[in-house]
C-alpha cells in the first residue's frame, strides 16, 4: 500500500469511529485517563487494518523527517505526547533484558552521594528489584563501593527469572551478552572503568571479586505482598525499567508494594514507569522528591529518551510547564512516612 493509500484508507475509517470514541481518546490526551474501554477503541479495526496504526506509521515517517530544533518545540512535544499516548494504548507490553553497565551515570552520582552521609563504617541495605542480568547490581556497588569502601554494603538483588538470576549471580558476560539484551552491555564505559570493574579474558569479562561480594540472590517477584518479610528494610530500593512492561495497574500495585521495603528516612528510586502511574502513587503516599540531579538522571539515559514517542518504555522530554513537573520528572524519593501501602 502506497503512502497515498495509506492516507485514503485511513480517512475512510475516520467515519467509522464514532464521535463517542473520538471524544474518548481525547480524554486520554488532556486528563490522562486509561481505561480498558478506551484501549479496545484504539485497537479497533476495519476489514482487517487497524485505523490508529495507520495512523501512527503516517506520523512517524514525519516525525522522523523533523528537524530536531523543530521536535523541540512545545506545540510538537504536545503532539508527540497524544502519539505517545496512543501508543502505549496499543501496545501488547512484555519484559526485554537489555541494560547496559553505569546506564544512568547521573543516577549512580546521586546514590553515591547519599551513601556518602552515612557515619564512617556503618552498613548500607540496598535492594534492586528486576535486577536483570546483574548490569545494574554491579554498577550500583563499584559506584558506592569505589567511593566509601569502608561502608558495609549488603545487596538484595530480586528477580522473578531464575535463568536470568542465575546468569547475574556468576557475574561473567561472554561476547555473545549483546545478543541476549540487543545492544552491547559495556558501551557506556571507559576503558578505565573496564579495567576497574572486570578480569577479562580475551572478549569475556568477569566482575572483579570484590564487587560481587555481599550480594544475595533473591528469587521473587516484585509484587509479592511477603517481600518485606524476605528483605525486610532497605536504606535505598531501586525498581528500574521493568515497571513499564507491566499493565498500567499492575505497575501500580507494585510500586505500592515496593515502597513499603524502605526504611523511613530511606529512598526509593524507580525509573522505567509510566510517569503519571509513578506521579499518582507519589502524591498518594506524599513521597518527597529529591530536587538534586533531577532534570540530569530524568535525561540520563539516552536509549530511553530517543525511544520516545514510539515505544511505549520511552521517556517524555523534560517539561517545566506541568505544575506537578517536581514529582512527575523526579526519578528518586525520599520516603518518610511510616504508612505501609
Amino acid at each position: 500500500m502506497s503512502h497515498l493509500e495509506e492516507a485514503g484508507f485511513l480517512l475512510d475509517c475516520e467515519n467509522e469511529w464514532s464521535s463517542e470514541i473520538r471524544s474518548y481518546l481525547l480524554i486520554v490526551v488532556n486528563n490522562e485517563v486509561y481505561h480498558p474501554i478506551l484501549t479496545k477503541a484504539a485497537r479497533f479495526q476495519v476489514l482487517g487494518k487497524s485505523p490508529a496504526s495507520l495512523y501512527l506509521r503516517l506520523n512517524k515517517r514525519i516525525w522522523e523527517g523533523l528537524p530536531a530544533r523543530l521536535r523541540d518545540l512545545y506545540p510538537v512535544r504536545s503532539y508527540g505526547a497524544w502519539l505517545h499516548t496512543l501508543v502505549c494504548l496499543l501496545a501488547r507490553r512484555q519484559q526485554y533484558f537489555g541494560t547496559f553497565f553505569l546506564r544512568n551515570r547521573p543516577l549512580l552520582e546521586l546514590m553515591r552521594r547519599l551513601a556518602g552521609q552515612k557515619a564512617h563504617g556503618a552498613t548500607l541495605r540496598i535492594a534492586v528489584l528486576g535486577c536483570s542480568i546483574g548490569a545494574e547490581v554491579y554498577s550500583i556497588l563499584w559506584t558506592i563501593r569505589s567511593a566509601r569502601p569502608d561502608l558495609k554494603v549488603l545487596l538484595d538483588a530480586v528477580d522473578i527469572s531464575k535463568e536470568i538470576l542465575s546468569f547475574a549471580e556468576k557475574g561473567i558476560y561472554p561476547p555473545n551478552t549483546s545478543q541476549l539484551v540487543g545492544a552491547s552491555i559495556f558501551e557506556r564505559l571507559t576503558e578505565a572503568e573496564r579495567v576497574e570493574m572486570f578480569d577479562w579474558e580475551g572478549d569475556r569479562a568477569k566482575v572483579k571479586s570484590w564487587l560481587r561480594e555481599g550480594i544475595t540472590w533473591q528469587l521473587w517477584d516484585a509484587a509479592d505482598p511477603e517481600l518485606l518479610d524476605i528483605l525486610g528494610p532497605q536504606d535505598m530500593v531501586v525498581a528500574s525499567n521493568f515497571l513499564c512492561h507491566l499493565a498500567r495497574s499492575d505497575a501500580e500495585r507494585c510500586l505500592r508494594n515496593i515502597v513499603r521495603l524502605v526504611s523511613p528516612g530511606g529512598y526509593l528510586f524507580v525509573s522505567g514507569v509510566d510517569l503519571d502511574v509513578r506521579t499518582k502513587v507519589a502524591l498518594d503516599l506524599g513521597w518527597q522528591p529529591v530536587p538534586e540531579l533531577i532534570r540530569e538522571i530524568h535525561n540520563g539515559d539516552p536509549s530511553v529518551r530517543a525511544d520516545w514517542p514510539w515505544q511505549w518504555w520511552g521517556l517524555e522530554p523534560w517539561n517545566q510547564r506541568r505544575r506537578d513537573w517536581r514529582t512527575r520528572y523526579a526519578a528518586s524519593f525520599r520516603i518518610v512516612s511510616l504508612q505501609r501501602q
